[in-house]
This record gives C-alpha cells, sequence and structure tokens, in this order.
C-alpha cells in the first residue's frame, strides 16, 4: 500500500457498508471488511484466516464468504474467498481484485479500493451463487474492527 495514512472518514464507512448490501442484494454469499492496525508477528495470510474464523464466515451455507482484510499500519491486506467460492471462480480473479484494490490503495483512495474490490467479488458471488427466495443475510454487513 502507499505510504499515505490508512484513513476512513464516517462518510466513506458508510459507502462501503453500502457496497456490501448493494453486492449482496443479488447473492448467497457473503462480503466482510476487517481493519486493524497490524497482523502482529503472524503472517498477514494467516491472520486473515483467523480473522475468517472469528468472524464465523466459514460458516456459511454455501462457502462462499469473502474476507477482505486491511491491516492498516503495516499497510498491507489480503482478501480471501471460501472452498466455495475459491473452486468456482477463475484462477487469476482473486490477483485481479488485488489490483484493483491496490491501485486505489496506492493513490490514497482507500475507500474506492474498497468499494470496487467489494463489487467485483459480488459480481463472482452473483454469477456463481445467484440469490434464491430462502437465502438471508448470514453475516453482518458492518466493517470490523481488531
Amino acid at each position: 500500500m502507499s505510504r499515505k495514512d490508512f484513513s476512513l472518514k464516517t462518510e466513506d464507512e458508510n459507502e462501503i457498508v453500502e457496497a456490501i448490501r448493494t453486492a449482496e442484494k443479488s447473492t448467497s454469499g457473503e462480503i466482510r471488511v476487517h481493519l486493524e492496525k497490524t497482523a502482529g508477528s503472524q503472517d498477514i495470510f494467516e491472520r486473515a484466516m483467523e480473522v475468517f474464523h472469528q468472524l464465523k464466515m466459514d460458516n456459511t451455507k454455501e462457502e462462499n464468504g469473502v474476507l477482505i482484510y486491511v491491516a492498516t499500519e503495516d499497510r498491507n491486506f489480503v482478501i480471501y474467498g471460501d472452498k466455495g467460492i475459491n473452486d468456482k471462480v477463475e484462477d487469476d480473479f482473486w490477483e485481479s481484485t488485488k489490483d484493483v484494490i491496490l491501485n486505489h490503495f496506492k493513490k490514497g483512495d482507500f475507500k474506492q479500493g474498497l468499494v470496487d474490490g467489494i463489487l467485483m467479488a459480488g459480481e463472482q458471488l452473483k454469477r456463481h451463487f445467484p440469490w434464491q427466495e430462502d437465502d438471508e443475510n448470514e453475516l453482518s454487513d458492518q466493517i470490523s474492527r481488531g
């Protein structure tokens, strides 16, 4: 990520939550954003996996949760999809989504990076896990913090 400080205003956070709601509107998939200062001494991917579990994202019915984990002071992030979605998307999907997010982060536009990443994940979730009449929002849409 860039040398700029990662910060989100309240209205930025509201737009991110709205992007999650929009992305989830036509899918059974679940998207979460988790922010914390640092992954600490852990590898960032391992920390993201731990958060994925803590947020109970591995308990979705169709294994189609997507986590965008950001360690703000480390200036690093991970986008992680559960087995159900990971088995269905193209091999380069996560890398291309990460690139879109990173391009915005490098410019200091953290909100837009998260919004675009969320909407890209939502499109894939919609394609592979379209909303069914009995679907319910299984997880909170709010940004979580560590």
